[in-house]
């Protein structure tokens, strides 16, 4: 999970077209997710560099978590996600990707998936197709897209690999809100998330490129060019994840995915930038560096 601010071009002045929601995020207790963002950095990062299996055991963990935090919240509508064979299959798709690579994690997926029909199938027809449904974005959304996390870590330099995920994440997320606060004029999508513009990207864009450089010349020994493609796919890879999380809260009606992180929100709240970049990281790492 990234120290990431908390979405200040959504909530860090007041818009007349955010309304209620876009203003969710300007009372967080500042002190508070500093400390719990550091704080979790600081596990993140030493697990990884001191005992690998302990950051895929963490990474497990957070994952099961996510799975079910998500669950909770498409029970706010009335939505049953099948969460015995999503869990489980969660498990499987993470362990199996640290473990053996590729093919257990697509394997695992296959078999989670024909789980979710399946489970289903016990309970009443009503809402079957939206409940599976749920079920079968919830465990590609998550545990899937983490499990290229979990094959960078598996690799001889694996702490390296996953250090430069969350780099240019940091990095993209943190060139945004700066550069949003100050200079933020443009909205990218006013309806999606009102406080996000086109000058927070290009702060993204010009801190995510610097850190993919500093990284990919400095930790990974590859071309200073290849620096500058991670930090182009991690910054859109973060953007999209931001604008898609915002999305579905916006369709679910809720501020945050719960409230487990004080001054964050949900653990989901904190992987929206990290999990659609982690496979576009781990396709530059694995055929371009």
């Amino acid at each position: 999970m990234t120290d990431k601010p908390t979405d200040p071009e959504e909530g860090s002045r007041p818009s007349p077209d955010a309304g209620a929601h876009g203003a969710r995020r300007a009372g967080r207790d500042l002190r508070a997710a500093t400390a719990v963002g550091v704080g979790l950095g600081a596990i993140v990062v030493s697990t990884l560099f001191l005992y690998p299996p302990a950051f895929a055991a963490l990474v497990l963990v957070v994952m099961v978590v996510a799975v079910w935090e998500l669950a909770q919240a498409f029970a706010t509508r009335g939505i049953a996600v099948p969460l015995v064979p999503a869990l489980l299959g969660s498990v499987i798709m993470l362990v199996g990707a640290f473990v053996a690579g590729t093919a257990p994690l697509v394997v695992g997926l296959a078999l989670t998936v024909a789980a979710i029909l399946v489970w289903r199938l016990g309970d009443h027809s009503a809402g079957y197709v939206r409940d599976v449904t749920a079920g079968v974005f919830s465990v590609v959304y998550i545990p899937f897209l983490a499990g290229f996390a979990m094959l960078m870590a598996r690799a001889d330099d694996g702490h390296w690999q996953v250090f430069t995920l969350l780099a240019v994440v940091v990095a993209s997320d943190t060139g945004g809100y700066f550069t949003g606060v100050l200079f933020g004029k443009h909205p990218m999508a006013r309806t999606v998330s009102p406080k996000k513009t086109w000058e927070g990207f290009s702060g993204s864009l010009l801190l995510g490129v610097g850190a993919g450089i500093a990284v990919a010349v400095l930790a990974m020994d590859a071309p200073w060019w290849s620096g500058v493609l991670l930090g182009v796919v991690g910054v859109i890879g973060a953007t999209t994840g931001d604008l898609g999380e915002s999305m579905i809260k916006r369709d679910l009606g809720i501020k945050d995915m719960s409230s487990l992180l004080p001054g964050h929100g949900g653990i989901m709240d904190r992987l929206d930038s990290l999990l659609p970049t982690a496979p576009l990281v781990w396709l530059v790492l694995t055929y371009v560096t």
